[in-house]
């Protein structure tokens, strides 16, 4: 009896809690449907690669046209100009016998790709010359009996090899280094979101905000005296976070320190006023715990931890719904590029953009409690 007591009570909660029953049964198949359409979408890459126009046409050719999109360019005058304005994710040129190829090196992964495709066509083109020597040896076997066949027997290719240059980054360079500022910049996202949303909350449930309420401070002033009360362990928590992984875990920084931590600080700001936010909608610890996989999952999908390059850009686009896209995004042009404020000026728009409007939407979400 006791037992069906509990089961009775467990179910009729359940029930009783809507917002439980949407995460266990409508959200999984939303997120579920977002990593379909991730992870199946087309996965031949097709590799943009420019050439010199002193590249002999047969190494160009011998790139598979399935993988490659291949371009030559004349009167080049500035490589890191050329691929960045072309989006190249390499640029081969020739020098006396040797291809001097520049990666763009932003994606490693895309480097040994490419790597391993002129790799292949400098041995398809060797190839092909030994036989159309070995074609000509017998020809002129042929018709002259006893002759050396010198003519025409350099190979032009011979002794041909590849010298690499890289835009961004080395040759020891990983995925993970492309991945690492992302990730830098959810991390702080995740757990400013979690602690202020919380926070907030078991002020809430104590009774200490609505005792605030009673008096006659506006609610401006409280969702401020909140954003800088939480904003200043947020600070801290971001400076632990950034110092930590460039100075004890060594993490590759290209460009400058002080952006790298102005967005950080940005992104927890924009964690925080979304917390705090999420947090009125909220009865319960538990319940502030099921907004993670609407709030903060879609995040991590479109962050750009996982190329969007060949995903249909509608289900791309909606990564421009979240901060982190915007975070991630420039996080990866100072740490990884070492690029200045002119690229990635508009992300920190549009971060200072999110936190305005959450902060908005927290002044008026007070009212539900008091009006002022």
């Amino acid at each position: 009896m006791r037992f069906k007591a509990i089961l009775v009570r467990v179910i009729t909660d359940l029930f009783r809690d809507k917002r439980t029953l949407a995460l266990m049964f409508i959200v999984p198949l939303l997120i579920l449907t977002i990593m379909y359409f991730l992870f199946n979408s087309d996965t031949d890459e097709h590799l943009k690669v420019g050439f010199a126009d002193n590249v002999p046409n047969r190494i160009v050719k011998a790139l598979p046209d399935d993988k490659a999109d291949t371009s030559k360019y004349q009167d080049v005058d500035s490589i890191q100009s050329l691929i960045e304005k072309k989006d190249l994710d390499a640029f081969v040129a020739k020098k006396e016998n040797q291809l001097e190829v520049t990666y763009t090196n932003e994606d490693p992964s895309k480097t040994n790709a490419v790597k391993q495709m002129l790799n292949g066509a400098l041995q398809k083109t060797k190839m092909q010359s030994v036989m159309t020597q070995v074609d000509k040896m017998k020809t002129q076997m042929k018709k002259m009996p006893g002759a050396t066949g010198k003519d025409g027997m350099q190979v032009s290719d011979k002794g041909m090899s590849l010298k690499s240059h890289y835009l961004y980054g080395d040759a020891d360079s990983t995925y993970f280094d492309k991945m690492f500022p992302i990730l830098m910049g959810f991390f702080v996202f995740l757990f400013v979101f979690l602690i202020s949303g919380i926070a907030l909350l078991r002020e809430r449930t104590t009774g200490t905000l609505e005792r605030v309420l009673a008096t006659s401070v506006k609610r401006s002033e409280i969702v401020f005296g909140y954003l800088v009360g939480y904003g200043i362990f947020a600070i801290i928590q971001t400076l632990i976070i950034v110092l930590f992984s460039v100075y004890l875990l060594k993490v590759e920084m290209a460009g400058n320190l002080g952006w790298v931590l102005l967005i950080n600080i940005l992104v927890a700001f924009a964690a925080l006023a979304m917390g705090l936010f999420v947090s009125t909608f909220a009865n319960s610890e538990f319940q502030m715990l099921q907004f993670i996989p609407i709030v903060v999952v879609p995040q991590v999908l479109f962050s750009g931890i996982i190329p969007l390059d060949n995903v249909n850009r509608w289900i791309a686009s909606i990564g421009y719904l979240f901060p982190l896209r915007y975070a991630g995004n420039a996080l990866t042009e100072i740490m990884v590029k070492a690029e200045g404020i002119s690229h990635f000026w508009l992300d920190i728009c549009i971060l200072l953009l999110f936190i305005f409007i959450f902060t908005v939407l927290n002044i008026v979400g007070l009212k539900r409690y008091r009006k002022v």
